[in-house]
């Protein structure tokens, strides 16, 4: 279980441009949960998931990880039970790499490489079998480098990555956005397939209103540094576009857009 308990988080303190992003926020996140956080630019979402990253730091408040406060740890830690893929795929990547050393990469994630050869032979049966399941040709690209991929191919790539070793978060932060929407499609399909065989509790935000309507078990729109819709079970399921869509106008007119 994740908790973020009174969170605030000011930019800019004392200049005239100082503003509050959040101010005593709570929100509680169950093991295994798959989340889909929408919300309007400036809303607090990647905000969000950088201070869970420990990317950025809170003013005041406390970050709990099954009860173990994690406030002050340093990203690197925090990272290394959590995976995470970026909007832009190149972040997720090294294009200057081959397949196969970035999967030998994302393999040894957390361990100390000492003098043995960072590619084991013996992996690369394993690492075929995975990429022959995304059904993009990858698994006889290995010696290809990564640069010369497709976007989508790159993101698809960097999602398998992540969640190569044992995690206890995903962390995806509008990962399909860059992509045309067929491969877009093909990246969600694989997201949903990989998130259900490990189990692992997701966090995606997304601008995709129909992604954040049909995949995941939990549905949260920010607003202002505020959760202020949150569904979960059969009340998510029961949950449309249009609903949702409905809130966005409706917060819209109230900021006077």
């Amino acid at each position: 279980m994740l908790e973020l308990r009174n969170v605030s988080k000011y930019y800019n303190i004392g200049t005239v441009n100082e503003m509050c992003l959040f101010k005593n926020f709570n929100l509680t996140i169950n093991d295994g949960e798959f989340i889909s956080v929408v919300g309007s630019n400036g809303s607090g979402k990647t905000s969000m998931l950088n201070i869970i990253c420990g990317s950025i730091d809170v003013d005041s408040g406390a970050i709990l990880l099954n009860g173990d406060d994690i406030t002050n740890r340093k990203e690197y830690k925090r990272l290394q039970k959590i995976g995470r893929v970026f909007q832009n795929p190149a972040m997720g990547t090294c294009g200057d790499m081959t397949i196969l050393e970035n999967l030998s990469i994302a393999d040894n994630k957390g361990m100390s490489y000492n003098l043995t050869k960072g590619i084991q032979k013996k992996r690369i049966s394993y690492y075929k079998e995975m990429l022959s399941e995304l059904n993009l040709g990858l698994e006889d690209k290995l010696n290809v480098k990564v640069g010369a991929l497709s976007g989508g191919q790159r993101q698809a790539l960097a999602l398998l990555m992540s969640t190569m070793t044992p995690i206890d978060f995903l962390i995806l932060d509008e990962h399909t956005a860059a992509l045309d929407p067929k491969t877009a499609e093909i990246n969600m399909q694989l997201t949903d397939r990989l998130v259900r065989e490990k189990g692992v509790t997701t966090i995606m935000v997304t601008h995709n209103l129909r992604y954040a309507v049909e995949y995941g078990d939990r549905l949260i729109m920010m607003h202002e540094g505020k959760a202020i819709l949150d569904k979960s079970g059969e009340e998510k399921n029961g949950t449309k576009v249009e609903d949702v869509l409905d809130i966005f106008n409706e917060i819209s007119v109230e900021s006077g857009n």
